[in-house]
């Protein structure tokens, strides 16, 4: 689940990333291609204005027709788009000639319309036509000395500019449309296939934990494959570190074994000693704490092993008949309902004194019937993470929300006259805690005490 998350958020933000830049990289195509065929319209307008310039500046060289054919057919059809304009800026009435194409309109002066260029230099722009067409107008100042100072204007529809620049952009959305596509397929087959040395190693280490394999196996790539031998050697030293746990319990137990022992046969053979009864006394109390710190410190390390998974149904079958032959003078029936699937993530000598102390308690107050039932359930949906929860109810007398407070501490009875040390239930809320699960008393629905155990599952 988490790696398709992953995938998931990198496609996504491949996707983002990818229509981002070719969004950004259409629009600064776009303007560079209109600015592009801005230039080359400009470039046409201005060879119109040159040759109206020549014939402003020698009006003798055409024998006084002005202007001499300019070579284009659309500056005789009115209203066409395209005009000239030749204005004489130093004439005390106003002096303007045009193209036949104006018919009695006139073209504005950019000069009017924003700051001008330098003197002698063309002037580029926008403005409004006759018709209300968008014109690109080139215009030129020139000076003839004493025969006067003319302002030369050329314009063209800007419609062709436009529809120039559409023609492009439609080519490029449809390119960069296929192009986006063939990106998001090959970003969909890097994520899929770049991703699954991952999953793979990911199944690999939810098999390690469930139980039914012991390593990573298998030739990964080289970007994945220093995590896959660091992975192994984890997984060693942990083994490591479990059985060196293991061992040194065992040394230390064997270790304080025979001084207690002598102590406490030293004190046993001065009973009438106050002092060796005092030392009797804190002897005992010394041997079980030590005893129960090296029984947890033994389950510690045998709960940090990994891959250990149990079936329930099997364990709790045999626990069953056992205590069926242990109680069998008192005719308790044992009722067992477990799924198949059901299975505990820790080792079965664990498993099966959890649940033999939970059943021979029951055993021991029932009247006539206990109940062993197992589920296997996911707490939390979003989580592949499972539970084992295994329910023991009896018919016996019960206990009260008191009772069940105190039955759970260490060498705690509630009735002295039943056999046992009264350590069983303390056993089990340690060994559960160990492996993080839990230990909850209730009210059964047969009427006695209900024990239910709550450990983690595969």
């Amino acid at each position: 689940m988490r790696l398709n998350s992953l995938a998931l958020r990198l496609f996504f933000s491949a996707t983002t990333w990818t229509v981002v830049i070719l969004v950004v990289t259409g629009i600064v195509l776009s303007s560079i291609y209109r600015a592009a065929v801005e230039r080359a319209f400009d470039r046409r307008l201005g060879v119109y204005l040159r040759t109206l310039v020549a014939d402003v500046a020698t009006p003798e060289e055409n024998g006084g027709k002005f202007p001499q054919s300019i070579g284009e057919p659309l500056f005789n059809l009115p209203l066409s788009g395209w005009y000239w304009q030749v204005t004489r800026l130093d004439a005390p009435t106003p002096d303007v000639r045009s193209s036949r194409s104006l018919w009695d309109a006139t073209l504005p002066h950019l000069a009017d319309l924003g700051p001008s260029s330098a003197p002698g230099a063309a002037r580029q722009g926008y403005a409004e036509g006759p018709e209300g067409q968008q014109l690109r107008i080139v215009e030129r100042t020139i000076d003839l000395g004493e025969e006067g100072r003319y302002l030369v204007a050329v314009a063209g529809d800007a419609a062709e500019i436009d529809e120039e620049t559409r023609s492009f952009d439609g080519a490029l959305v449809i390119t960069f449309t296929v192009l986006g596509i063939v990106l998001l397929l090959t970003t969909t087959f890097q994520v899929r296939f770049g991703l699954a040395p991952l999953k793979r190693i990911s199944d690999d280490l939810a098999a390690i934990r469930s139980g039914t394999a012991e390593r990573l196996e298998g030739a990964f790539p080289v970007e994945i494959a220093p995590l896959a031998r660091e992975t192994n050697a984890l997984i060693d030293a942990n083994r490591e570190i479990v059985t060196r746990a293991r061992t040194h319990v065992g040394n230390l137990a064997h270790a304080l074994k025979t001084p207690i022992s002598v102590m406490m046969n030293e004190a046993t053979s001065h009973s009438d000693d106050p002092l060796a009864l005092k030392v009797r006394e804190q002897t005992e109390i010394m041997r079980d704490q030590v005893a129960r710190h090296l029984e947890r410190a033994r389950l510690a390390a045998r709960v940090a092993a990994i891959g250990t998974v149990t079936d329930v149904l099997p364990v709790v079958t045999a626990l069953a008949r056992t205590m069926e032959k242990i109680h069998h003078h008192r005719s308790i029936a044992i009722d067992v309902d477990a799924p198949e699937g059901a299975r505990f993530r820790g080792e079965q000598q664990d498993l099966e004194e959890m649940v033999g102390n939970l059943v021979d308690n029951a055993c021991k107050w029932a009247q006539s019937r206990v109940a062993v039932e197992a589920f296997s359930e996911k707490p939390d949906p979003r989580d592949d993470r499972r539970v084992v929860r295994i329910v023991v109810d009896d018919d016996g007398p019960g206990l009260s929300p008191q009772q069940r407070e105190q039955v759970a501490r260490r060498g705690r009875r509630l009735d002295e006259t039943k056999p046992g040390s009264g350590l069983g239930l303390s056993i089990v809320v340690e060994l559960a805690s160990l492996y993080g699960g839990g230990l909850t008393l209730g009210t059964a629905p047969i009427g006695g005490l209900r024990a239910e155990l709550t450990l983690p599952g595969a």
